[in-house]
């Protein structure tokens, strides 16, 4: 992926520059609240005048550019979706529009092809950064997008209510400094690996907030993603907390919804480990990539939304936690084949949400099994997560006294050596009746 691996060491030395600087440069003050209600914008209801491709705008004194890309079959009479992508340190506006070297696939973090799978519902901008950066000087850099959206809505047909912004390092750190200054003109933004390098002029309203950050970050360490984090924990009224982030040389990611937080303003934190400073990590190695989970976990993240109005609750999906009765925690695994279920602090993500289906399996991710490895009926067998297969050491009996035992090997979940930390792996043993074999299932109070 051209967007990130070449440029470390560029993204690197002006990283440092920047935060040397101390991230000073402010936003300019907050416009008023838009309406909650979407409203036909200018460009409704008459031919567009505005047309995919490079466009010029004045804005501060200067001749500023950004990249439209409306949706095939533009619609002048549906007001759609605006996504803004902005480039990291050193990228530029077309390697966001482009996808790079994966092209369409990872074009605006590959939220481009999930929309157009979604029906084209989307126009996507990517505005091009003085010297190829966000320093966001005065807040001429916030100025410069709200320009941008009032050129938009007299061209086309938008809503008001749906406007969401992402970003990599330095990208994300101008997506960042749009959440603190322009939380009633965006929904929702998605930082990922960021840094506060573009200034926040605010940070005390609501906004939906999503960020996403490596754990072996060696340009932007994790420490500046949990910060830029905790400023809408606070500010959306969340329930802090510390959430689980993976280990070290696990190669996996952890996705953690925050619970308590103003109906309507969600945070969620995706650690990862494998990739470095990276927006696109895949499990599983410390390779990157389109196929990367990343821009499915955004995605999903933007589109819960349909105006600036609190959204009502998400359905229950049927998935419950399972929780040990000695330890209090959370059985969780990855989706990442042949990983060992282990106890984490409960958090309401995927990981933790098993089905109990009529076959006697216990699913995650709608298509992965809690699994005895190698079909091991013995003390000791790990249990691991699996694709689901309909054998017998993918099944499970869900007891009246609290255990679940193996179909296959009569043998019981047991929190190994009667651990109650987090990180303590399951395994088969014999049924003891001790607490550490005795598990509850509940629906959380939060169900993604």
């Amino acid at each position: 992926m051209s967007r990130c691996r070449p440029l470390l060491g560029l993204i690197a030395a002006a990283a440092a520059l920047v935060l040397a600087a101390g991230g000073a440069a402010q936003a300019a003050a907050a416009p008023p609240a838009k309406a909650a209600t979407p409203t036909a914008t200018a460009g409704c209801g008459k031919a567009p005048t505005l047309a995919s491709g490079t466009h010029t705008i004045q804005s501060n004194g200067q001749n500023r550019n950004y990249i439209l890309r409306t949706p095939a079959n533009y619609d002048n009479n549906h007001p759609y979706r605006l996504i803004f992508g902005f480039h990291w340190v050193g990228g530029t506006a077309n390697d966001v529009d482009s996808g790079g070297t994966d092209g369409y696939n990872w074009s605006y973090y590959g939220l481009r092809r999930l929309a157009d799978t979604a029906g084209n519902t989307t126009i996507f901008v990517a505005p091009q950064g003085n010297n190829n950066g966000w320093a966001n000087p005065g807040g001429q850099d916030i100025t410069f997008v709200d320009d941008i959206i009032k050129q938009l809505e007299g061209g086309l047909c938008v809503d008001t209510t749906q406007l969401f912004a992402g970003g990599f390092s330095y990208g994300g750190a101008m997506t960042y400094a749009l959440a603190c200054a322009r939380p009633t003109t965006f929904r929702a933004v998605a930082v990922y690996s960021g840094a506060n390098l573009s200034g926040c002029n605010g940070g005390t309203q609501p906004i939906a907030y999503i960020g996403l950050h490596g754990l072996r970050d060696n340009v932007l360490p994790i420490a500046n993603g949990r910060t830029l984090r905790d400023t809408f924990v606070h500010a959306n009224g969340c329930t802090p907390q510390n959430p689980p982030e993976p280990a070290q040389g696990s190669l996996t990611h952890i996705t953690t919804t925050y619970t308590g937080c103003k109906a309507g303003y969600p945070v969620e934190w995706a650690a990862f480990d494998g990739a470095g400073h990276d927006p696109g990590p895949i499990d599983g190695c410390t390779c990157d990539g389109w196929h990367t989970w990343t821009s499915g976990e955004v995605w999903k993240f933007f589109t819960q939304f349909d105006s600036n109005q609190p959204p009502p609750p998400p359905p229950p999906t049927g998935g419950k936690q399972i929780v040990g009765t000695q330890s209090g925690r959370c059985l969780d695994d990855s989706s990442t084949n042949g990983t060992q279920a282990q106890l984490a602090d409960c958090a309401n993500q995927d990981s933790q949400l098993w089905t109990a289906t009529s076959s006697g399996q216990l699913t995650a991710y709608g298509n992965k099994c809690l699994d005895a490895s190698g079909r091991g009926t013995a003390n000791g067998t790990q249990v691991i997560v699996w694709d689901c297969n309909g054998q017998a050491n993918q099944q499970w009996t869900v007891n009246a006294n609290g255990t679940i035992t193996g179909v296959q090997s009569g043998l019981c979940l047991d929190a190994t050596g009667a651990g109650t930390t987090a990180g303590t792996k399951i395994e088969l043993w014999s049924c003891n009746g001790q607490a550490n074999q005795q598990w509850t299932l509940r629906i959380p109070s939060v169900v993604r």
